[in-house]
Formats: structure tokens, C-alpha cells, sequence
């Protein structure tokens, strides 16, 4: 797959997250469509959570999960601003015009859509806040009490990449973004068995939409939206490690270093967060996350990087080889 974009549109590229992409991730997730195991605790618990009280999915379900490829762009709209809100994202999806949704629906099903396609076609408006209603239960069941943890790994990504845009240029920014993504002659390329890179993607209006997700696949899904811009979306760095940190005891090694409470902030800033998170998830007070974050940074254990009003904390390489490092055996 191939994306035609030049040089006004790559100045309007830009990055973006959003909490409706990762609640249609989340539910494709749960259908096994590209099943991550790294994301197998946080299916532990939503199958847990939904098992005694489902979320009636009936006119969404059947357009993310079927026998086809891909699923209607108009279900994650790219978001007007770097960081918008859920509810955000669900007016722009119910501003997707009659015309937009039937167009949509046609590249996905073609001549065979499934009953709950046909429904949406023939009643779009009426359909559309359906749909808008059943993605915002799954949020709040499924999503938004992770959102602080999922957002710290979003913007962290943000950042990382935004640096390599500035110091390398485009170049530099996709040889990074994804094994499968190249940029070469004003071409954005996606390789891979799952696609047909002959294929030439007229872009939707404007640049390109950078998108991280977390509770995604591992493959790079590029989007040429009828209803707002064509959207990129990539897993998020760091994502593999949100819901593994914490989950395992600090090294024994690590703890008779620098501390129990020390060595559990470290291997808990494998997946970035900020001091309110950290402290909401270990239990413990900010003043206590703060202090100790402080002697971490001091010795070069941790790094602090400033998103919006907060700072994201996450380990450096040398706070990484700390906690990987076995624990030490006495000498007989």
C-alpha cells in the first residue's frame, strides 16, 4: 500500500490520540481480531468484567468484527486536536454525513453487507447515535479506567516521535514509526503479507494523522478517511510493557540496592506515567512518589519529560539494566 503525500501535505501532518481509537481496539481485541499477547492481563480482566454484565454491542459489533479485512473508517474519525475527549471523538463520529457512511460501507461489504450495514445505511443518523451510544458504554466499562496509564504511554510516544521528526525530518520519523512503514520520494509505503503494496491510496483532505495506539494489533492501519483526514495508526512504544508493570515483583537484587519502594517505582516507570498515576497505583501517597523519583533521577535512573501540564517519568537505559539485572549470590 502506497500513500501519495507531498510536501504541503506532510507540513500537515501531525500527531494525534484518541480514547475511541483505543475503544474500537479494545473490542477488537476482545473479538481476537490480531490478538496481542501482551495485552492478555488487561483480557483477563475485561472478560471478567463483562462477564456478568455485557454491553449491548449489537449495531457495532457486526461492522469491527467480520469475515472482512477492514471495518468502516468513520468508527474512529481522526481527532481535530493532539488530544481530544471521548466525547470529542463521538460528535465527530456522528457528524459523518448520510453520503459518507453509505460510501464507507460500500469498500468494506460491497454487495454484502451484513444485516447490521444494511440497518445503517437505510437510517445513518438514527444509526450512528446507536453506535455512538453502545463505543461510549464500552469506554467507560472497558477503557477509561486504564485511560490515565494508556494516555501516559500515548503521549510519551508523542514525544519521542515528535524529537525524531525535528532532528531527522520525515526520513528519520517513519525509518522509526514501524518495521513495516518506509517513506521514499514523497511516499509513504506500507509493506507486508497482509497488504498489496501496489496499491496507491489517494489521501482524504489535508496530511496525514499520526496515530499511537495501545490496545491495537502490532501492524501499522492506514485509513483514507471520507469524513476527516487519513489516519496512520501504529502501536505505541511502550505499550508492551503497561500491563506487565507492576504485575511482577522487583529483582531482589534491585531491592537491596536501592530500596523496595524504589526498585517498585523503577519497574513501574518501564511504561511511562506521571506521579499522580504512579502513586494511584502503588498505593501510596504523591508526596512519597515524589520524593523517591527525585533520588531516581538524580542518579540517572529515571528521565522526566514534560506533556502538557504533567511529566511523564519512565526508566532510562541504565534504570532498565538495573532492574534486569539478576540478584547476586554470595560466594561460598
Amino acid at each position: 500500500m502506497t500513500v501519495e503525500v507531498g510536501v504541503a501535505e506532510l507540513a500537515a501532518t501531525r500527531f494525534a490520540v484518541s480514547p475511541l481509537s483505543e475503544t474500537v481496539a479494545a473490542l477488537q481485541q476482545l473479538a481476537g481480531r490480531d490478538r496481542q499477547p501482551v495485552h492478555r492481563r488487561w483480557l483477563r480482566w475485561a472478560t471478567a468484567e463483562l462477564a456478568g454484565h455485557p454491553i449491548d454491542l449489537s449495531h457495532t459489533w457486526p461492522l469491527i468484527v467480520s469475515d472482512r479485512l477492514g471495518w468502516p473508517e468513520f468508527l474512529v474519525p481522526a481527532p481535530a486536536g493532539p488530544g481530544t475527549s471521548i466525547d470529542d471523538d463521538l460528535a465527530a463520529l456522528r457528524r459523518t454525513t448520510p453520503a459518507q457512511v453509505r460510501a464507507s460501507l460500500r469498500r468494506v461489504f460491497a454487495d454484502e453487507p451484513p444485516p447490521a450495514a444494511r440497518d445503517l445505511s437505510a437510517r445513518p443518523v438514527t444509526g450512528l447515535r446507536a453506535i455512538a451510544g453502545e463505543l461510549r458504554a464500552a469506554h467507560d466499562r472497558l477503557v477509561a479506567p486504564h485511560w490515565p496509564r494508556i494516555r501516559a504511554v500515548l503521549d510519551a510516544d508523542v514525544a519521542y516521535r515528535a524529537r525524531r521528526l525535528a532532528i531527522g525530518g520525515a526520513a528519520d520519523l517513519f525509518a522509526d514509526l514501524h518495521p513495516d512503514l518506509h517513506w521514499h520520494d514523497e511516499r509513504l509505503v506500507l509493506d507486508g503479507a497482509r497488504w498489496r503494496t501496489d496499491r496507491v491510496v489517494n489521501r482524504g483532505p489535508g496530511g496525514l494523522v499520526l496515530m499511537p495506539v495501545v490496545l491495537g494489533s502490532a501492524y501499522v492501519l492506514i485509513k483514507k478517511s471520507t469524513s476527516t483526514q487519513t489516519t496512520v495508526r501504529y502501536p505505541a512504544r511502550g505499550a508492551g510493557a503497561l500491563w506487565t508493570a507492576g504485575a511482577r515483583p522487583a529483582p531482589g537484587g534491585t531491592v537491596r540496592l536501592i530500596g523496595r519502594a524504589r526498585a517498585e517505582l523503577l519497574e513501574a516507570l518501564r511504561s511511562p506515567a506521571t506521579p499522580t498515576d504512579l502513586a494511584r497505583s502503588l498505593g501510596v501517597t504523591p508526596s512519597a512518589v515524589s520524593q523517591h523519583l527525585r533520588v531516581l533521577r538524580e542518579n540517572g535512573l529515571v528521565a522526566g519529560e514534560r506533556s502538557g501540564r504533567a511529566v511523564l517519568y519512565s526508566t532510562t537505559a541504565l534504570g532498565a539494566a538495573l532492574g534486569d539485572a539478576p540478584a547476586a549470590t554470595a560466594s561460598p
